[in-house]
């Protein structure tokens, strides 16, 4: 095992990709490897992506990283799809749609079933992404499943959490209520061409003050497809970033 992890931290990705499935087992095994790797980590800034199912979170990802590897910084995915009724894994639906980014080696993307986990989460997300800031990315981003209002269990697992937002799905009344609102970090209302759009983010820009105290999480009205206002989301990604290191 410290062979492998030796090429974990030369920067392998196989070396990587084995380690994370040995964890998703969660047997002792793994927990000496989060021992073993546990130094070599606190480098990377973790990101959770979570919304409600449609909402857009894989183009998101998508397009985050296509800006990030044009800034070369390294990027890690950890998508976490619906369990498989027949294999037991992961649907792969998230991974298909980041597929931009297969062949780039400053890219890891992995898919992890739920299995037994709960606010769309796998339970053991957060070792899979110590294994990648490990293995030297600079940015890693927690993709939940399409999470309800009251699933809010990325909160744990990151520094940041993106909650995205998709007009015409409801969210802008459901926004009114506690729960996964309360855990964003970010606001981001996807597919900012439709009509309904600035309508949503104006809603949770009213909506903001009553649900927090003391911070105000920025609001960004933005297309994953397109393109536009994801630098700005990088912008106040990293502004949380250093808020949270002061």
């Amino acid at each position: 095992m410290k062979k492998i992890i030796h090429e974990l931290l030369k920067g392998g990705k196989q070396a990587a990709a084995r380690l994370i499935s040995i964890v998703e087992d969660d047997g002792d095994e793994a927990r000496g490897i989060m021992q073993e790797i546990r130094p070599f980590t606190g480098k990377a800034h973790v990101v959770g992506i979570t919304g409600s199912p449609g909402s857009g979170k894989s183009t998101l990802i998508n397009s985050l990283t296509g800006l990030l590897r044009k800034k070369n910084k390294k990027v890690g995915v950890i998508a976490i799809d619906p369990t498989s009724p027949i294999t037991g894994g992961g649907l792969l639906g998230d991974r298909i749609r980041m597929r931009d980014h297969f062949g780039d080696r400053g890219v890891f993307i992995r898919s992890m079933a739920t299995r037994q986990g709960t606010g769309g989460l796998s339970r053991t997300a957060a070792d899979a992404a110590l294994i990648l800031d490990a293995l030297g990315m600079d940015v890693i981003f927690i993709e939940t499943t399409g999470v309800g209002q009251s699933e809010t269990a990325v909160r744990r697992a990151v520094h940041t959490v993106v909650v995205v937002i998709a007009p015409g799905l409801g969210d802008d009344i459901q926004m009114m209520k506690a729960g996964v609102m309360e855990i964003g970090d970010i606001f981001l209302v996807n597919k900012g061409d439709l009509k309904s759009a600035a309508g949503t983010a104006r809603t949770l820009e009213d909506t903001i003050p009553m649900l927090f105290h003391g911070r105000t999480p920025p609001v960004i009205l933005a297309s994953a497809v397109t393109g536009t206002g994801m630098e700005r989301v990088l912008d106040e990604m990293e502004k949380h970033r250093r808020a949270l290191r002061r």
